[in-house]
C-alpha cells in the first residue's frame, strides 16, 4: 500500500512542478514576445517611474494599466536579468510593438522620453526666460520675475550680463529638468563656441576680447537673416570701428528703447542718447543685444574684406552695400523712399 501512495505523491509533485514551470514559462514568453500595444489611435500615456520607486511598484502600475497580466512573473524576470535594482526615474514612451521586456530594459538604461527646448537666434534674454517658463516639461526653480543678476548667479555666472550669453540651438532633456540646468547648458555651450571662434579669428580686428566679438555678433544677428550677408555686414562694422566711425545701427537703438519701442523707429529715437544708441556714441554697446548663433559669431571674427561702409535694406531680407555716402544716399532713395535718383 505504501508504493501506490508514494507514486501518487510523486506524480502530484511532478504535476505541480510542471504546472509551475508552464506558468512561469508562459508568463516569461508573454513578457518577451507579446506587444503591450498592438495599435494606437492616440499616443498612449507614458509609464512614469518616480524617484525612489521600487520595481514592484512599477510592475503593479503596469498590471493596473492592463499592460501585463501578472506582476509576479514580471518581477522574477527583472530579477533574473538584473534589471530590478537598476531602473531609473523618468517617463518611458509606449509605442505599438513594444514588449514588456524591452520596456524594462529601457528603464534599466534610463532611456527616458526626451523633450526639446529651442533657443532662437535673435531672441533677447527676456524672451528666452519667458519661453523657458512656459515649457510644460521644465521644472521652475526661480520665480518668473527673478532678476537677471539672480538668474546668472544661479548658474554660477555672477557679474555677467545675461543678454546674449546663451547659444541658440535645440536642447534635449527629460521631464523635470530644472530651468537653471538648461540655462547652464546653453551658457556653457555659448562660452565654448565663443572661445573656439576667438581662437580662430582672422587678421587684426578692432576687438580687444571675445566679449566684444559676441556683442558684434549679436548686432550682425539682428541686422540680417541672409546667411550670405553675415560676413559682409561684419566687414562693414569692422571697417567703421577701424576708422572711428559710429556704427549707426538701428537694432541697438531699438534695444536701448526697451518696452518703449512700438514698432516704429523715429528720428527722435535716433537722437536720444542711451548706452545702446550707436548713432550718438562711438564703439560697441556695453552688452550684446540678442542671442547670436554660431554663424554670426564666426562672421564677427572673420569679416569679409572690402570697401563697403554702408548698407540699406532692399525690403526683401537682403541689403545693398555701398562704399561711399553718395552711393548709400542713392540706395536709400531707391529702396527706402521708392525714388529714383535723377
Amino acid at each position: 500500500m505504501i508504493r501506490p501512495v508514494l507514486l501518487a505523491a510523486g506524480l502530484a509533485i511532478i504535476a505541480v512542478v510542471a504546472g509551475a514551470g508552464y506558468w512561469l514559462w508562459s508568463g516569461i514568453h508573454e513578457i518577451e514576445n507579446r506587444s503591450m500595444i498592438e495599435e494606437a489611435t492616440v499616443e498612449p500615456a507614458p509609464v512614469e517611474v518616480r524617484p525612489g520607486q521600487s520595481f514592484a511598484a512599477v510592475a503593479n502600475q503596469l498590471v493596473q494599466r492592463d499592460l501585463v497580466t501578472d506582476s509576479t512573473r514580471l518581477r522574477l524576470h527583472a530579477r533574473w536579468h538584473g534589471y530590478a535594482d537598476r531602473i531609473q526615474p523618468g517617463e518611458y514612451a509606449l509605442e505599438p510593438g513594444l514588449t514588456v521586456a524591452e520596456l524594462v530594459r529601457r528603464m534599466a538604461r534610463g532611456q527616458v522620453i526626451q523633450y526639446q527646448f529651442t533657443i532662437i537666434e535673435g531672441w533677447t534674454f527676456g524672451t528666452l526666460w519667458e519661453q523657458l517658463g512656459l515649457h510644460p516639461a521644465v521644472t521652475p526653480t526661480l520665480p518668473a520675475d527673478a532678476t537677471e543678476s539672480e538668474i546668472m548667479a544661479a548658474i554660477d555666472r555672477d557679474e555677467v550680463a545675461a543678454e546674449g550669453r546663451f547659444l541658440p540651438e535645440t536642447y534635449q532633456f527629460a521631464r523635470g529638468t530644472r530651468d537653471i540646468d538648461i540655462l547652464r547648458r546653453a551658457n556653457r555651450a555659448l562660452e565654448r563656441e565663443l572661445t573656439r571662434a576667438w581662437e580662430q579669428r582672422v587678421g587684426q580686428l578692432p576687438l580687444d576680447e571675445p566679449d566684444e566679438a559676441l556683442i558684434l555678433a549679436s548686432i550682425i544677428e539682428k541686422e540680417t537673416a541672409a546667411p550670405e550677408e553675415r560676413r559682409r555686414i561684419a566687414g562693414v562694422f569692422v571697417r567703421r570701428l577701424e576708422q572711428g566711425m559710429r556704427l549707426q545701427t538701428d537694432p541697438t537703438v531699438i534695444y536701448g528703447l526697451g518696452d518703449r519701442f512700438d514698432g516704429r523707429l523715429r528720428t527722435r529715437d535716433l537722437r536720444e542718447d542711451t548706452p545702446f544708441n550707436t548713432y550718438t556714441r562711438h564703439g560697441l554697446p556695453p552688452t550684446p543685444i540678442a542671442m547670436a548663433g554660431r554663424a554670426s559669431i564666426h562672421a564677427a571674427v572673420d569679416p569679409l574684406p572690402g570697401d563697403a561702409l554702408f548698407f540699406v535694406s532692399r525690403g526683401d531680407g537682403t541689403h545693398h552695400f555701398s562704399a561711399t555716402y553718395d552711393e548709400h544716399r542713392q540706395a536709400v532713395r531707391r529702396y527706402q523712399l521708392g525714388l529714383d535718383e535723377p
